[in-house]
């Protein structure tokens, strides 16, 4: 299907369009927190398997998806969006069917191949096709939207997920891959072939402009170290409320208190922030409160504690990813968007691998030595030098603007 403009649009389409995106991400989102947290309980806890082997096949299908997705947001850019969204979640949706029947590594292991195939073909279109239908005055506002969505699906997924386990872990992958299924048949129904980009780039000139562009690139390095603590979500926060609790239903609990937690702080907390700080700051803070978070689990060990740090782990991520995505969308250029999308993965594909890798490890080393904190001092730590980083960063953009004003005259 040829592409469309998104000026010949009309309102009604535009409109249609962004409803189509925020349902297919909800349903996305709930496909893959059903299935993913659990992976650690299914196979470390009730299986044995050592939980360093989890942390590297979350990490391998962190890292090769968005790795991937640079390819994949800058080939958006050339043949439209529609069209790789519709391919990358078949293929989810195939990969999680494997991963329910997986019983032996090696197959685990191409299950999360296979899923990082298809999140990388639809990770940096969708996201473009978000940026390019909502209106510029409303971008914020539609990714906090996406946020609350985004926690929504983090109860619904979990909690479906705790409930079908008790059963059999096989129609766990049953049910992923049926909410990636009718994501399917959505985007098929009601996504517009909307053209992501001003003019049609190839792969190679799409990825020449976004990591040509200096600062945008340093940007999306430091935004590795917010990936390295939130992928904790998916590793070590599942087993230490296993630990805690010894249950296998405090993990769906867990996900529902975070996403409640979620969904209550993100529209008065960004609704503050916006109106006296700017995005850049906002995302400072929102990392600094995350790593706030996790010191306090590993300072204060106690399921009370536990959840005091899962408050401000949620108020955090809650601050910086809306944030980070609208600074992603204001720092892209308009003849390459998918590929700037695609760059931007690279925070979450190195920041995210890593911080499955060394979870799921930190974890191991924390049981076997007797040291409960040591994971947890290390997000923390991660969390502090990103926030370094981010602050020398965002003060040398500033720089030239600030000195030009304190050198005018009169």
């Amino acid at each position: 299907m040829q592409q469309v403009a998104i000026t010949d649009l009309s309102p009604r389409a535009r409109a249609r369009g962004l409803r189509t995106v925020l349902a297919v991400w909800f349903l996305m989102n709930a496909g893959f927190f059903l299935i993913i947290p659990l992976l650690s309980v299914h196979y470390v806890d009730r299986l044995g398997w050592a939980a360093a082997f989890i942390g590297l096949v979350l990490a391998v299908r962190q890292f090769v998806q968005q790795g991937l997705t640079v390819f994949g947001g800058a080939l958006a850019d050339r043949v439209g969006p529609r069209r790789l969204i519709l391919l990358g979640v078949l293929i989810r949706a195939a990969s999680f069917i494997v991963m329910g029947f997986a019983t032996v590594p090696w197959l685990l292991l191409l299950s999360g191949l296979l899923a990082a195939l298809g999140g990388a073909l639809f990770d940096a279109p969708i996201r473009a096709t978000l940026a390019t239908l909502a209106p510029e005055e409303e971008l914020t506002a539609i990714y906090g939207r996406l946020g609350i969505l985004q926690n929504v699906a983090r109860t619904v997924g979990p909690l479906i997920g705790a409930y079908l386990i008790r059963f059999d872990f096989q129609m766990v992958g049953l049910a992923a891959a049926a909410f990636f299924l009718l994501a399917f048949v959505i985007t098929l129904l009601f996504l517009p072939p909307v053209s992501v980009c001003s003019e049609p780039q190839t792969v190679r000139a799409g990825l020449r402009l976004a990591l040509g562009d200096r600062a945008f690139v340093v940007f999306t390095l430091l935004m590795m170290g917010f990936w390295f603590m939130w992928v904790q979500l998916s590793i070590a926060m599942p087993l230490h409320i296993r630990a805690l609790t010894g249950q296998d239903s405090s993990v769906g609990i867990m996900f529902t208190i975070s996403a409640v937690l979620a969904i209550v702080l993100q529209a008065p907390a960004l609704r503050v922030t916006d109106r006296y700080l700017r995005a850049t700051t906002t995302i400072v803070l929102g990392v600094a409160v995350m790593a706030l978070g996790m010191a306090l689990i590993g300072l204060a060990p106690g399921l009370a504690a536990f959840y005091g740090g899962l408050f401000f782990f949620s108020l955090g991520t809650v601050l910086a990813m809306p944030n980070s995505q609208t600074v992603t969308a204001d720092m892209s250029d308009d003849r390459a968007r998918g590929a700037y999308f695609g760059v931007s993965s690279l925070a979450m594909a190195i920041g995210g691998g890593l911080g499955h890798i060394l979870g799921g490890t930190l974890v191991d080393v924390a049981t076997t030595r007797g040291a409960p904190a040591l994971p947890w001092l290390v997000f923390a730590g991660v969390g502090a030098a990103t926030v370094v980083g981010l602050m020398l960063f965002y003060w040398r953009q500033a720089r030239p603007a600030i000195l030009q004003l304190i050198q005018r005259p009169g």
